[in-house]
């Protein structure tokens, strides 16, 4: 791998580390703020349930098909060239979104924001691993993961008071001041570095497995209104699967794939998959969920909203350091399990809770932060730490793409759920399309709802159907909780302590 031999004094490394720091808070809050502006978006442009579920999916899916794409490119090509590409590309999509004129440009945006998020993500981190060694470098990733869980911890607060001053717009263009400070502070400091020895990209596989997703993200995004059963669902869902096959034939066959496949004979590496679905389906999904409820539905203001969401997110600045202290004392796949168990009973107290009870609901999303930041600061340890040390960076970027793309699934398909409990609770007429309804009721917009039934009747379905929601939730979370345990809890694995720390980096 090439690198240079000179070392750069502090204040040229300090530069690098605020410029990659930076980039890291851009990303978790463009994610948080689209959430936080999908109900005024809807108002402003009068959208369609399956366009506004689009806002947050589609830099989603962007982001996660393509990351270790991203990874393969910024080696043979050069990181830093591809960290000002991408924090350019970046910056410009933002700045388009500030004057979209409608939600097809604003949705084609949001996956090019995807794309450049990607491509800087992945570069960046290799990038900083070149300019700091040994303890330097974990420091440097351990602020890396803090600023990252700052960005998911203040990203509502920050967009709900834009918002309220200034508009949805200017989430925006917040974003794209800051990835544009990035730029300027990576460009004259950051050294060029690439692998001679890089792979070829695979194109084959990440052409397949992007349209793969991209195929079963929509038919999970079309069946609550188009039903399940109709002709465009299934056709999409065939296609999902016809490229799935295709793609594990692709990667059986390349000579460098894009996924080894024989990871997955690990059982142990197996186990470590389910830790970012399980957190996306206690976490991530409600981080996107409950500012819909809390704005749209509840009618709380953008900046309260994002105040309440402090209580689900706060923890990610301080749990996931205490999580990689503990391993001293307990293995971390216990930990994991313990985290999951703990977030699955704050998933269920949640449920309990009534509206206009601001305490108790603060106190039981605490509680699922709280056992959420668990594995969250130990699965990238775990997910490198559980198979041969050769394969440690394929694990890594495996593991990333994991996490980012059931991210973008585990959203849609809750999304879909979520509108077929709320469809349930409604009245049932003849002349009511309760689908329909019950979608603009998930996607906060009541006032499109109101012009069929009474704000009272959609507040009562919705709140109910979200209750059931969260009972699932809750019981898929004990059931992940049940088999990391049986996966990674049988034998101690070696202590992970400020390392895994870097938890949150990705």
């Amino acid at each position: 791998m090439h690198t240079t031999t000179e070392t750069l004094a502090a204040p040229g490394r300090h530069a690098i580390l605020a410029a990659i720091c930076l980039a890291a808070l851009v990303l978790p809050m463009s994610f948080t703020g689209g959430a936080v502006a999908t109900p005024f978006i809807g108002q402003t442009f009068a959208a369609h349930p399956t366009q506004l579920a689009w806002i947050t999916n589609a830099f989603m899916l962007s982001f996660g098909s393509l990351l270790m794409a991203a990874g393969t490119l910024a080696d043979r090509y050069g990181r830093k060239r591809l960290f000002l590409w991408g924090m350019a590309l970046f910056t410009g999509a933002s700045l388009w979104l500030t004057v979209a004129p409608g939600m097809l440009w604003l949705d084609a945006l949001r996956a090019l924001q995807g794309v450049a998020a990607a491509i800087a993500l992945a570069s960046g981190c290799a990038a900083l691993a070149q300019e700091f060694d040994g303890h330097a470098r974990t420091r440097a990733f351990s602020l890396l993961g803090t600023t990252f869980g700052a960005g998911l911890a203040f990203g509502p607060l920050l967009s709900g008071l834009l918002i309220e001053q200034w508009g949805w717009r200017a989430i925006f263009l917040g974003t794209a001041v800051l990835a544009g400070l990035s730029l300027m502070l990576a460009a004259p400091t950051l050294r060029e570095s690439r692998d001679p020895r890089a792979l070829r990209l695979d194109t084959a596989g990440v052409l397949t497995f992007s349209a793969m997703l991209v195929s079963l993200t929509t038919a999970v995004i079309l069946a609550p209104e188009q039903g399940w059963g109709a002709a465009s669902t299934r056709y999409l869902l065939a296609v999902a699967a016809v490229l799935l096959l295709v793609f594990i034939l692709v990667e059986h066959r390349v000579r460098h794939p894009m996924l080894d496949l024989q990871l997955f004979r690990f059982a142990r590496f197996l186990g470590v998959q389910l830790l970012p679905i399980g957190t996306c389906y206690c976490y991530i999904v409600l981080i996107v969920l409950l500012p819909l409820r809390f704005i749209g539905v509840e009618g709380h203001g953008a900046s309260e909203a994002g105040l309440m969401m402090l209580a689900l997110s706060a923890p990610m600045l301080g749990v996931p350091m205490l999580a990689a202290t503990l391993t001293r004392w307990l293995s971390a796949g216990v930990l994991c399990a313990i985290g999951l168990l703990i977030a699955a009973a704050g998933l269920y107290a949640l449920s309990l809770v009534q509206v206009g009870q601001p305490w108790q609901t603060v106190v039981a999303m605490l509680i699922i932060g709280i056992g959420t930041g668990l594995p969250w600061g130990l699965m990238d340890g775990l997910a490198i730490s559980v198979v041969p040390k050769e394969r440690a960076g394929m694990a890594a970027g495996i593991f990333n793409t994991t996490r980012v793309a059931s991210e973008g699934v585990a959203l849609a398909v809750t999304l879909a759920v979520l509108s077929a409990l709320v469809a349930r609770h409604l009245p049932q007429h003849k002349a009511l399309d309760v689908s329909v309804i019950a979608q603009s009721l998930v996607m906060g917009n009541v006032q499109h709802a109101s012009a069929s039934l009474p704000v009272a009747v959609l507040r009562t379905a919705y709140i109910a159907g979200f209750n059931n929601l969260l009972q699932l939730l809750a019981g898929f979370t004990l059931l992940t909780a049940a088999a990391v345990l049986i996966f990674l809890g049988r034998r101690p694995i070696a202590p992970l302590h400020a390392e895994a720390a870097q938890g949150s980096t990705s």
